[in-house]
């Protein structure tokens, strides 16, 4: 019986070998018999960097980045990303260690971009759109695009205005402008009807930028409460063009 343990081990080994390694996620695999739990699991299952969600679309001129909040379970940006998704646009998804600070993966994500930029001439605009924490990380690269080629921002139920802990451990100080080939829109969710922020002395998203566009969503989206999550639908349907 001293073996038991060995044979146990063994067993399960073979198990794990027997299973073939899913394959990274791609749009076309964002389908409706799926469900989004399973499909954003896999989505966060991603590695971390700048993630292709489809073949590099040669008629592609726009390059469009999805940046996840924190703790993030990925089924929140299923139909958002099928929705912005044209023939005009190549969608990638930003995986990042959102449980620290934000300035070295904003930093990563400039040099992708860059990287991407400088081997596509044909790509003429880069849409970056990030939600909760990740609106912050998507500020940061903002403060400091110095590419030619112009961004456009959308920053999703945004806590920007900031806390302590974000100044004191990670040095955050909000974004007061924007640059001359930058354009900048911030949706903003209602506070009482946002789970992450109703319970909150202030709105963390009230914070005046110059040069922003601010868009208040409403109560209800499809019959559901437009709390955190839903957010990112709603802007997705209000941003395809």
């Amino acid at each position: 019986m001293k073996h038991l343990p060995y044979l146990f081990c063994f067993f399960f080994l073979a198990a794990g070998c027997g299973k073939e390694p899913q394959p990274n996620i791609q749009l076309q695999d964002f389908v409706d018999t799926t469900s989004v739990k399973v499909l954003g699991q896999r989505l966060i299952d991603l590695p971390y960097g700048l993630n292709l969600l489809e073949p590099k679309e040669k008629e592609a001129k726009e390059l469009f980045i999805g940046v996840h909040g924190g703790r993030s379970e990925g089924y929140e940006w299923i139909y958002p990303l099928k929705t912005v998704d044209t023939i005009n646009k190549e969608i990638y998804f930003y995986r990042w260690p959102d449980n620290g600070c934000f300035q070295e993966s904003a930093e990563q994500l400039i040099n992708s971009i860059e990287s991407i930029l400088e081997q596509r001439s044909g790509l003429t605009k880069v849409i970056v759109i990030g939600h909760s924490y990740g609106g912050i990380l998507v500020s940061h690269v903002l403060k400091n695009w110095i590419n030619k080629t112009p961004i456009e921002a959308h920053l999703v139920a945004s806590p920007l205005l900031g806390n302590s802990m974000l100044s004191n451990l990670c040095g955050y100080s909000p974004i007061k402008k924007i640059k001359t080939n930058s354009t900048l829109f911030e949706w903003r969710t209602q506070q009482h009807l946002d789970g992450e922020f109703r319970d909150l002395p202030k709105n963390p998203q009230n914070i005046e930028i110059s040069e922003s566009v601010v868009t208040i969503l409403p109560d209800t989206y499809k019959g559901n409460r437009l709390g955190h999550n839903w957010s990112i639908s709603w802007v997705a349907e209000k941003i395809t063009f």
